[in-house]
């Protein structure tokens, strides 16, 4: 049964800050080509027949140290793996969501805002991923397939591939920089 490994990036330099990026375009730390580097080896041995990538450099970034490692041709850009439009919230700290949100579901310690100007919420999130796995599953059908991008989006492409909703993903366990979910049937 074929897998697709869905990977958030490492840790930037926003996250080291704890402040909300979304489209914001932000580097790796030094920690994040760590993990990077770490998660690399946890793929190793993994047969993996295509990788994309979100379009923003951190997600690239992590990419590049995987596909080079596993010594696998350059991921290519998928735009819909980007992250939600964080909006109105962008470049905020994380710490002031409860301030500045009307709607929120918290969940593993992460408060996720529903809505704000701006803000793409998470039903055009979720309908996203459900588009991203169609492509992946009719492209792919046999062939494992490596998925780089980011936290929020990353929840999203869980629940669309298990029949969960978007509330239900959002439930989930915190998806952590460079973690791997393995989605498989």
């Amino acid at each position: 049964m074929p897998k697709i490994f869905v990977v958030r990036h490492g840790q930037d330099t926003d996250n080291a800050k704890r402040i909300l990026n979304g489209h914001h375009n932000t580097e790796l730390t030094d920690l994040g080509r760590e993990q990077a580097g770490e998660t690399a080896k946890k793929l190793k041995g993994e047969s993996i027949a295509k990788a994309y990538v979100s379009p923003l450099k951190r997600c690239v970034e992590t990419a590049q140290i995987i596909t080079e490692y596993l010594h696998l041709p350059e991921a290519e850009v998928m735009p819909d793996l980007i992250e939600r439009d964080f909006g109105m919230f962008t470049q905020k700290p994380a710490d002031d969501i409860l301030k500045l949100a009307d709607r929120v579901i918290t969940s593993d310690g992460v408060d996720y805002f529903l809505a704000g100007e701006g803000v793409e919420e998470f039903p055009i999130a979720y309908a996203r991923a459900l588009k991203v796995l169609k492509f992946i599953e009719h492209q792919y059908p046999s062939e494992n397939v490596l998925l780089v991008t980011h936290g929020d989006f990353g929840k999203m492409l869980r629940a669309a591939f298990y029949g969960w909703t978007w509330e239900q993903g959002l439930l989930t366990p915190y998806f952590a920089n460079t973690e791997i979910l393995a989605l498989e049937r």
